[in-house]
């Protein structure tokens, strides 16, 4: 599980990447999780939709193929039901049954950039080297 720079405060917002991004699927776990519409068309390879989690927005993007193939999917609050990245991906590879990668914590100034935590649909999980991962 990532510590490095974790602590039990909540990240300004959540990023993580997904090996796939079936609009479907990901369509009804945002509507589940956050009440929100379906993704629509936000420009090139975008797609944006805003939900809501204990009554505060929760904007969302989606940017196909954003970093090696991966899709990024950005929500931009602090309010969201997940207190850190990992705790995303873990739920988004659980519910979306595809690789999901994140951050492996804060990241400041020293940390190597290329560390990224990986979690699997299979539940496992572990920091990896990315985009040398070789995965």
């Amino acid at each position: 599980m990532p510590t490095q720079h974790d602590s039990e405060t909540r990240y300004p917002d959540i990023e993580i990447y997904l090996a796939q991004a079936p609009l479907e699927a990901l369509n009804a776990w945002l509507g589940e999780t956050l009440d929100a519409p379906p993704l629509r068309a936000a420009g090139r390879r975008k797609w944006q939709t805003r939900g809501v989690h204990l009554g505060r927005p929760v904007p969302v993007l989606l940017v196909e193929k954003a970093a090696d193939g991966y899709a990024s999917l950005w929500f931009d609050s602090a309010h969201t039901p997940w207190p850190r990245d990992a705790d995303c991906a873990r739920e988004a590879a659980a519910r979306l049954g595809c690789e999901v990668r994140c951050s492996l914590g804060g990241w400041q100034p020293g940390d190597d950039p290329d560390r990224f935590w990986q979690v699997l649909p299979d539940g496992s999980e572990g920091a990896i080297d990315w985009p040398d991962s070789g995965q």
